[in-house]
């Protein structure tokens, strides 16, 4: 099997910094996919693609190239999905998974708080971002990565 890669929507990501480190300590190549803002890098390892403006291009692109037990990092729910259909290994910026058994209960809550924005029963405020998530991500993400990379024999 070829080694892993890892993919990170990375338009709105709060940890590139911390899929870095990771990723540096394994070796593994890293692209961040954006429609904008990505810093150019002359590490060989790190790859920056700019897709054109549009509502799911970064998503299309990250789809169209992970495969089995790569790494997928996204807040993206539907993304999310998609790519673990792919055979991609996923996790969100908390250290979260997303699995075959949660993806589906994580579709159907984002469809009803999406109903309850639109409807105005709520307003749509997101918890930020913490210390302690950044910490969660690191320990999920390079339990996950050591993963891909025995199961990538």
């Amino acid at each position: 099997m070829a080694v892993p890669q890892i993919f990170v929507d990375a338009d709105a990501s709060p940890v590139k910094d911390e899929v870095l480190r990771v990723a540096g300590r394994h070796g593994l190549v890293t692209t961040f996919v954006a429609n904008f803002g990505l810093r150019p890098s002359r590490d060989p390892m790190i790859r920056n693609v700019m897709v054109p403006q549009g509502a799911d291009a970064a998503d299309d692109w990250i789809v169209e190239h992970a495969g089995a037990n790569d790494l997928v990092v996204t807040s993206d729910i539907p993304l999310a999905s998609r790519a673990l259909k792919n055979g991609a290994i996923v996790l969100g910026p908390t250290g979260k998974p997303f699995t075959e058994h949660s993806i589906g209960m994580a579709l159907a809550m984002r469809e009803l708080n999406q109903h309850l924005r639109e409807t105005g029963e709520s307003k749509g405020y997101n918890a930020g971002f913490t210390a302690r998530d950044r910490a969660n991500f690191l320990h999920e993400f390079d339990a996950a990565v050591q993963r891909a990379k025995r199961q990538a024999g």
